[in-house]
């Protein structure tokens, strides 16, 4: 398999912002020089996960997670590695390589993809062939651009039909399976999901058929919405009905408006609001959360305003309340009973539903009206109740203009103050300081720390390298470092230790990689070169203790004897 050249990679990364990457997707907060939040990768209630900048790298103290922008695409939007690369070049505005990037594609994950797009294509044969269908399709005013926008299909009714047409081999059996597509019984005979259902594909982020959401036609069948099953490509948690035709239809998303139903998305898709999408099945995630402000400045959840639509519309807040940073907006527009989107849009239109909109409910309204409904804030137990159920939600805020006047908010309503004080600031991590304070780490870990944290360091040496001949424990380490970057002068600490993820090494070095360095870059730079002139001196003294023994057994040849010389005429001088 071919491989995408390092110095791509480098220049990729080069021009990548491992902040700007991982704070799209993870509220940080600012610590020092580098970044702090709870890790994405594992349950935690402490900010144990750092993000540099300096070093363009990221790393749990908590599960161990690392590594640069890259892999942190591959494992929190759980990309390929082509996928990710592609991501990344798409925002930095760089192609990959043609014929690098097709002969990259991993043929397995090919193949799910395409066992899927065949599905998809079989699905919108059967709705144009069916008269049951398209009299349904007909019945709920979805117009064929529409259809065809969304890729809307038909599973006929029966057990077989897709068995019967995309099966024709074991091997596509199995991808169907794997797919999602079939189900299987007690006596595990394997039989088609989605029967008798309006077919509504769900795409990725580049367009590709990752499930399918399934609506029943007959009204008395059951359930009424039938949903892929989790597979390889395709996690619920993390993916939106109608992102990819939104992103399609607006060179720029304003807006994303959430709302529960493929239909209601249809339905506003029709009327011109191309901005909506839904949510698969399930409540609103913190992953959903990201994606959506990943996309657009403002979020607008659509819910009924009964018990139900308001405790789903907490959820939401719940979700997107850590990742409000400035210029962001969530809001929350609550229907009349008996109303959905897809209902309002075809009554009101869409001056009418935009109407609503506009007056729908700011998060921060919400958020204290919620909290303050059973509270009497004209007591002082009052007051403190609602300060008690307010603290831990306010310090999950970004830093920033809204953090601060969600506080000045509680502060109007309560008289106390939350920020100041009650909310501790997370404890610095142990690591920046050293196991044994009276240990001082040995010349060759010193200099590959020192290398670790600015690999520039290298391009001030200049072959030969006399430190590589040392017969030490790490030299052979330091000097594979010092080729490496010389070899690559663009690459960073994170791409470091990607190139040592493989080996043994790798535990070492990242622990060195999140060790504190503090001082100037001028000053950090002079202490490495110094480690390295010393390691030096070392390896010629070492050269001069072998040809004085050559020397003392009588097998010392002229130019060893003259070798010698200078050496003791070199260490005289210094």
């Amino acid at each position: 398999m071919a491989r995408i050249p390092d110095a791509f990679i480098d220049e990729l990364l080069a021009r990548s912002d491992i902040v700007e990457i991982v704070g799209a997707r993870v509220p940080l907060k600012r610590q020092g020089k580098e970044y702090a939040a709870r890790c994405p990768f594992h349950d935690e209630r402490s900010a144990s996960f750092t993000v540099s900048q300096t070093k363009q790298f990221y790393h749990c103290f908590g599960c161990g997670a690392h590594g640069t922008a890259l892999s942190f695409l591959m494992q929190y939007d759980r990309l390929e590695f082509l996928d990710a690369v592609e991501e990344l070049a798409r925002r930095v505005g760089m192609e990959v390589p043609r014929d690098t990037a097709q002969r990259n594609a991993n043929p397995e994950t090919r193949d799910l993809y395409g066992a899927m797009a065949d599905a998809a294509d079989f699905f919108r044969q059967q709705l144009a062939r069916s008269d049951k269908a398209r009299t349904y399709v007909a019945q709920r005013g979805i117009a064929a651009d529409i259809l065809e926008r969304y890729a809307i299909g038909y599973a006929p009714d029966g057990f077989n039909a897709l068995r019967d047409a995309l099966g024709s081999s074991p091997q596509r059996m199995q991808l169907l399976e794997r797919d999602g597509l079939f189900s299987k019984n007690d006596k595990g005979h394997v039989y088609d999901k989605f029967r008798d259902r309006l077919m509504f594909p769900i795409h990725d982020r580049r367009g590709r058929v990752i499930a399918f959401g399934g609506r029943v036609i007959d009204p008395e069948d059951s359930p009424k919405y039938l949903n892929s099953p989790e597979t390889a490509l395709f996690h619920k948690g993390r993916e939106l009905y109608g992102l990819w035709q939104a992103r399609q239809a607006n060179q720029k998303l304003d807006r994303l408006i959430v709302v529960e139903g493929y239909m209601d998305v249809v339905a506003l898709a029709q009327y011109g609001v191309s901005q909506a999408v839904a949510t698969l099945g399930t409540a609103t995630t913190p992953d959903h959360a990201e994606l959506l402000f990943r996309n657009a400045p403002d979020v607008f959840f659509c819910f009924d305003g009964d018990r139900a639509g308001r405790a789903a519309a907490w959820k939401a807040l719940e979700s997107v309340l850590p990742r409000m940073k400035d210029g962001r907006q969530a809001l929350f527009l609550f229907l009349p009973d008996g109303e959905d989107p897809d209902s309002l849009v075809r009554k009101e239109g869409v001056a009418g539903f935009d109407a609503r909109l506009r007056q729908a409910t700011p998060l921060s309204e919400f958020f204290y009206a919620s909290l303050s409904v059973d509270v009497n804030l004209g007591s002082l137990d009052g007051k403190a109740r609602l300060a008690e159920r307010c603290k831990p939600l306010l310090a999950q805020i970004p830093e920033g203009a809204f953090g601060d006047l969600m506080q000045q908010r509680l502060t109007t309503l309560t008289g106390i103050g939350v920020r100041s004080g009650s909310t501790p600031p997370p404890p610095r991590m142990q690591r920046h300081a050293p196991a044994n304070p009276s240990q001082k780490p040995s010349l060759i870990r010193s200099a590959i720390t020192h290398l670790l944290h600015r690999p520039g360091f290298a391009l001030a040496l200049t072959p030969p390298y006399r430190f590589a001949a040392l017969r030490q424990p790490g030299i052979e380490l330091l000097s594979e470092l010092v080729l490496l970057v010389h070899a690559r002068p663009d690459i960073t600490t994170g791409l470091l230790l990607e190139h040592f993820a493989e080996r043994e090494e790798a535990v070492a070095l990242q622990k060195l990689a999140v060790l504190e360095l503090p001082g100037e870059d001028d000053v950090l730079r002079q202490v490495f070169i110094d480690n390295i002139e010393r390691l030096d001196a070392e390896a010629l003294g070492q050269r001069r203790e072998e040809l004085q023994q050559l020397q003392r057994d009588g097998a010392l040849g002229d130019a060893g004897k003259q070798e010698l010389r200078a050496l003791l005429q070199a260490m005289l001088q210094r």
